[in-house]
């Protein structure tokens, strides 16, 4: 069993995502290591990209600052080795597939197979599209996580039925971002996908509050929080992994309630 099955046995997965080199690597690689610790099932670490097309203005603002910082893939890299060892929760890379052509793609999925990275998510590579890379993935035993939204429609079933590690449900039309009101599309969209797999379906995009959390885990196997998380770390910068620890711990509390 892998560690994204094991993350949704016997509960409902909390995932959080980071930027990763904002404000810095060495409080992406404490971020990791608390949040890990305070409950998070699952950590998305996002590459950071000069156009990172999916993402609204507060993970863009994130991409920037550790592009400004310094960051590299290979930065990344050398810190998920280090906290590898300390840590037995699912890691994911959400990254461009720019970035991953301009590494190399095998070489970069072997890199991710050396860390203890568990899958990568491309937001930008198309359904229709996957063999681009998923011979490779599948090479390096490396999940390709596959996304549906609203406009998937009837490719939600085609989608589903390919996917690997978990399905990423998009709630709502656009780029991510805090939102007070989330898509009613997403529960329709699960339902389709459940008709032709048993993978677990975790609902993204748009959840910033415990509430919004509790809600939508009552329909899906997991939600992913990131620009509320993200918009912490902007706020406390170097000073933002208790801000951020506490904020998980309300978060697990509510969808665990």
């Amino acid at each position: 069993m892998t560690r994204i099955e094991e993350a949704f046995i016997k509960r409902k997965a909390l995932i959080t995502f980071i930027t990763g080199g904002d404000p810095g690597i060495e409080i992406t690689e404490e971020l990791i290591l608390q949040m890990a610790k305070e409950g998070a099932d699952l950590i998305e670490i996002g590459i950071p990209f000069s156009d990172p097309i999916a993402e609204g203005p507060v993970i863009q603002a994130a991409n920037e600052r550790a592009l400004k910082a310094g960051t590299t893939t290979d930065l990344l890299f050398d810190m998920i080795a280090r906290v590898r060892s300390q840590v037995s929760v699912p890691l994911v890379f959400m990254t461009y597939i720019n970035p991953i052509y301009t590494y190399g793609a095998d070489r970069f999925l072997k890199r991710c197979k050396e860390v203890g990275i568990d899958g990568v998510i491309v937001p930008d590579l198309p359904y229709e599209e996957k063999e681009e890379l998923l011979p490779l993935c599948e090479l390096h035993d490396i999940a390709l996580i596959s996304m549906i939204a609203p406009t998937s429609k009837e490719r939600i079933r085609t989608i589903a039925k390919d996917a690997k590690g978990f399905l990423y449900c998009v709630s709502s039309l656009g780029v991510t971002g805090v939102r007070t009101e989330l898509g009613s599309q997403v529960e329709v969209m699960i339902e389709e996908a459940k008709k032709v797999t048993d993978i677990p379906c975790a609902i993204g995009f748009g959840i910033s509050t415990p509430e919004q959390a509790r809600k939508m885990i009552g329909i899906s196997d997991g939600v992913i929080v990131g620009s509320a998380i993200v918009k912490i770390i902007a706020s406390y910068q170097n000073q933002c992994v208790q801000p951020v620890t506490d904020f998980i711990k309300e978060l697990k509390k509510a969808i665990v309630e």
